[in-house]
């Protein structure tokens, strides 16, 4: 047998979400085969300057980190300078799938279908003015957060003005959209180029407790039910994973991603783009990947596999 692969596992960071990134990693690194890797973990909360020092002897690294400093492009332009390569999005679509306003503008140039929006001025954040444009109810979004912090959905214009000042903790760029009612559902892509592949659909069913799968519902065992494949008509399914990879292509990403979309009454809306999606086995895309035919190692494996396609092209 060869020499095991070096992989840097990059999970921590000083993102909210830091504390989900921690725990994916310890599943990640669980599953990882020791007769072909050798895994090296690095925090970049601390350890950047180590993974600096030691980036000769790494051949890949795997980015387990969510939210800012992490999936926006930052750790991707660090990694590119010191020429390693890593699974997913490059600077770019990193730093465009993070930001919710600039995604949806390159969705909508694509010819994808968005719930309509606007940005919220912080000096004059206007709420009445705001749903007499938009209407009610609106979804509350700061612009690069991932779990759904700092979300929620509003009723009333009482509730937007609570909302926004939430959302402003969060974020100094906030955005207001229209709510859709109907079926969440996420679609994940694997591949590089224009070798992509579109998963089995996931739907999700967040508990009657929950109005939406807010971070409580995502993390929060049995807060959520997850159907794979999601039992949608061949003809709803084939448009949703459709989407999927015209989002992927339309943000300039690779490797893998995961887009939540809402199934309306009256069609499909594109939310947002992760393009470092949850990693634990029960995770959306790894039980997608799973119905797909690869389990939670063997994804892992495609996905350092693809990190190292790409740092070849």
């Amino acid at each position: 047998m060869g020499a095991k692969l070096k992989v840097a596992l990059l999970a921590g960071g000083k993102s909210g979400e830091r504390e989900v990134s921690l725990k994916g990693a310890e599943g990640v690194q669980q599953a990882l085969d020791r007769n072909r890797y050798e895994v090296r973990r690095y925090d970049p909360a601390f350890d950047l300057a180590k993974l600096a020092a030691e980036a000769g002897e790494i051949d890949v690294a795997f980015i387990l980190l969510h939210g800012r400093f992490g999936e926006d492009g930052t750790v991707q332009g660090f990694l590119d300078l010191l020429g390693i390569p890593y699974q997913g999005a490059g600077v770019l679509g990193s730093a465009l799938a993070m930001d919710k306003h600039l995604a949806k503008v390159m969705y909508r140039q694509a010819g994808l279908p968005v719930p309509d929006w606007e940005l919220v001025d912080p000096r004059r954040p206007d709420p009445a003015g705001l749903v007499g444009r938009l209407g009610l109810p609106l979804v509350v979004k700061p612009l690069r957060q991932g779990s759904s912090l700092g979300m929620s959905i509003v009723d009333s214009l009482a509730e937007l003005k609570t909302g926004l000042a939430t959302a402003f903790e969060f974020d100094d760029r906030v955005m207001v959209e229209k709510f859709i009612a109907g079926r969440e559902i996420t679609g994940g892509v694997l591949g590089n180029g224009d070798d992509l592949t579109a998963l089995p659909l996931v739907e999700i069913i967040p508990d009657k407790q929950f109005r939406f799968f807010d971070y409580q519902a995502k993390y929060q065992p049995g807060a959520s039910r997850e159907v794979c494949p999601a039992e949608l008509d061949e003809q709803t399914t084939k448009l949703a994973q459709g989407y999927a990879l015209a989002a992927h292509r339309a943000l300039q990403l690779d490797v893998y991603s995961r887009t939540d979309m809402m199934v309306g009454a009256d069609g499909i809306y594109l939310l947002e783009t992760n393009t470092i999606p949850g990693m634990t086995p029960t995770s959306l895309l790894p039980q997608a990947a799973k119905a797909h035919g690869l389990d939670f190692p063997a994804l892992l494996d495609r996905l350092i596999e693809l990190a190292l396609q790409k740092g070849k092209r």
